[in-house]
């Protein structure tokens, strides 16, 4: 399946690291104009270094007004990927109101934001678009000592779903992608506790966690013309995990 962005500028958030980075650097290798988002200016200049093509803005996604006013400077999109994200892993028990409120920031709240800029820019335009979420397995299952976590990535499930209920008659677009466990550089870390890692393991049929080309794969399709008619789904990247 060839793909071909040229003439596309697609906008990346958590892009300085993990799948938002590779995401980045195979857009541009398939010739779209990268806008990489990320919080940390080191992040984005190792990047930047690796593929001088890609640009790249520094904002921190929980300051409404001033992501807005970044997002609103590199503006025209025609494609958005909401990669950013957090996970403050804690018991039920011992969540606390910050790591709600930090997680449903990033998690939801800058979903929201980002997007209303990039929709609205694209319907003044009479443009068609398409918006992939970064979600999750645990928008559908609880996983233990994830609750906050786990309420984020359901709760931007639904507003993937909104978005493409209302954006869909302005020929936009979105979808989610939601892998299982990733094996990124802080997946690995996260993971190579033996006990932790089987336990989860032993949940997902084909018996591995996602490699980051594989997620990469599916958003690049969903944000591709190939899937023209695809609109409001999730789509796992998880062995099987969600199906058992």
């Amino acid at each position: 399946m060839n793909i071909n962005f040229e003439g596309k500028r697609i906008l990346v958030t958590g892009a300085g690291q993990g799948i938002g980075k590779e995401l980045s650097k195979r857009l541009s290798n398939c010739k779209a104009t990268v806008i990489a988002l990320s919080k940390t200016q080191k992040h984005l200049d190792n990047l930047k270094a690796e593929n001088p093509k890609i640009e790249t803005i520094c904002a921190d996604l929980k300051d409404w007004n001033a992501t807005r006013r970044i997002v609103q400077s590199v503006l025209p999109i025609d494609l958005l990927v909401n990669n950013a994200g957090v996970a403050l892993l804690k018991p039920f028990l011992e969540a606390t109101s910050e790591d709600f409120d930090l997680t449903f920031d990033v998690n939801v709240k800058a979903v929201m934001n980002i997007s209303q800029i990039v929709a609205k820019d694209l319907i003044q335009r009479k443009m068609p678009g398409s918006i992939v979420n970064l979600s999750s397995q645990a928008s559908e299952a609880a996983l233990k000592n994830h609750t906050v976590y786990c309420a984020s990535k359901g709760a931007l499930q639904m507003l993937t779903r909104n978005m493409a209920l209302e954006l869909g008659p302005h020929k936009i677009r979105v979808n989610s992608v939601n892998p299982t466990v990733v094996l990124t550089e802080m997946g690995r870390l996260g993971w190579s506790n033996p006990e932790k890692a089987q336990e989860m393991l032993h949940k997902i049929p084909l018996g591995r966690f996602a490699e980051v080309d594989e997620v990469v794969d599916a958003v690049v399709f969903l944000l591709s013309d190939f899937s023209s008619m695809i609109n409001g789904i999730a789509l796992p990247v998880d062995g099987g995990f969600l199906s058992t």
